[in-house]
């Protein structure tokens, strides 16, 4: 795999734009597999290190450091939870009666998620799934908590803007899902039948007879992230496009699903 697109460099700092499904670091039980770390050490040294992770399924913005100190400054803000992160994800929001059940059901009286929400709740590892996470009631688990924003809504589907406040793995997995709209083909967490297909939106469909959903991937990206830069101590905001799946799928939500806007970017 060539190196994702470089979507900032100086002298201090490098940004990436890591597609869906490539690790970040190699992993734990099978070192040969590919990883985004690895490419950039082929490519510039090991003198670059990674400041953050990213689940190898989300897509976006992967910042590195190029030297020790850059490292040490940039790691130290993720560490005080001082940097600003913004991801974007397609949801699919369950019928209330299911989003009753979970952990946390947040509805308007119509049952569509709020322009506006936060989810508080305690994650740690789920003893009975490896490598998931659970919400934790009353004692165990990590600190954990999550500001949302509903950008637009599509019936059964939403487009959610989500501000982590804290860095834990698969927060904001675990807490799309316990406020009953898992991300859309999340496999762990979420309602992995629900597809997103265009014959469902547009009447008198005339497609391909074994059609391919518009997003089959985590419906997850990283799209910002605003820190102090190490050398000019000055605020910086680095962004990461949206793919171009999710571009697409928008583009025909919003055209035949009767969006409905929710709070404004």
């Amino acid at each position: 795999m060539p190196l994702p697109p470089i979507i900032f460099e100086d002298e201090s700092l490098i940004a990436f734009d890591k597609p869906s499904g490539l690790l970040v670091a190699p992993d734990r039980w099978d070192k040969q597999r590919e990883n985004l770390m690895g490419l950039v050490h082929a490519k510039f040294g090991h003198g670059v290190a990674n400041v953050h992770r990213l689940d190898a399924d989300t897509s976006g913005l992967l910042l590195c450091a190029k030297s020790k100190p850059a490292l040490d400054f940039v790691s130290g803000q993720f560490q005080s939870k001082t940097v600003q992160k913004k991801y974007h994800a397609v949801v699919v929001v369950l019928p209330i009666d299911e989003a009753m059940k979970v952990v946390a059901p947040i509805r308007d009286a119509a049952g569509a998620l709020p322009d506006a929400f936060l989810v508080d709740l305690a994650l740690g590892e789920d003893d009975r799934q490896k490598g998931r996470m659970r919400v934790f009631k009353g004692r165990g688990g990590k600190d954990c908590a999550t500001e949302f924003r509903t950008l637009e809504r599509f019936g059964r589907f939403a487009f959610v803007e989500c501000h982590p406040l804290t860095g834990r793995t698969h927060q904001l997995r675990v807490h799309l899902a316990a406020a009953g709209a898992p991300i859309l083909n999340d496999p762990f967490y979420g309602a992995p039948e629900i597809k997103l297909l265009l014959s469902d939106l547009k009447r008198r469909y005339k497609g391909r007879d074994e059609e391919k959903p518009m997003i089959a991937r985590l419906a997850l990206h990283a799209s910002e992230l605003t820190l102090t830069h190490p050398v000019t101590r000055e605020p910086l905001t680095l962004t990461a496009p949206l793919p171009h799946e999710f571009e697409v799928a928008l583009k025909y939500l919003r055209k035949f699903a009767g969006a409905k806007t929710g709070v404004r970017r």
